[in-house]
């Protein structure tokens, strides 16, 4: 059975959202903290959504750091997965919570200045939405919450991974 057989499109469009639907913790969680419900988009707005809640926790041990952003993976599967199945649409715009754990996947290397953290921004945005192999592969055949956060997650890490380049081969021939 595929995604479209499982969550038919409604009848509204996908801004809309049922009345209340916010208020369950879940849905919240799985929209951003209400970021995703923007009208225009969500995901970038669930981006930056998502750099405040880097700054509370970045400055924590590696170790530390990198448990949270596994817990939030793995708690995020169920919560954009129910948050789908509520709504009825496979990975509807506005759940951000995957787009919340690839941003702080992009910023795991931790940078220590605005153009940093812009840079992490910039990056994972772009293979957000290019969706670059293996994230189009990925993104059209895992169903769930996993499907909904495992493109997330690699834009994050190629976006990290183009950070550490950047930083090791082309800021030392700039500076």
């Amino acid at each position: 059975m595929s995604q479209e057989d499982q969550f038919p499109e409604p009848d509204l469009p996908q801004a809309l959202l049922p009345p209340g639907f916010l208020k369950n913790p879940v849905h919240l969680l799985a929209f951003g903290f209400g970021s995703g419900a923007a009208a225009r988009a969500p995901g970038t707005w669930g981006s930056l959504a998502a750099i405040p809640f880097w700054y509370a926790f970045a400055w924590l041990p590696g170790m530390v750091y990198w448990a949270i952003v596994l817990v939030a993976f793995l708690v995020g599967i169920w919560l954009c997965g129910k948050t789908a199945r509520d709504l009825k649409v496979h990975d509807h715009g506005g759940i951000v919570w995957d787009e919340f754990v690839g941003m702080w996947i992009a910023l795991g290397l931790f940078p220590d200045q605005i153009a940093g953290v812009l840079l992490a921004f910039v990056l994972f945005r772009l293979f957000d939405v290019v969706k670059p192999w293996p994230i189009s592969w990925l993104d059209d055949r895992l169903p769930g919450g996993l499907g909904i956060m495992i493109d997330d997650v690699v834009a994050g890490f190629m976006a990290m991974a183009s950070m550490f380049a950047i930083d090791r081969w082309l800021m030392p021939v700039i500076v």
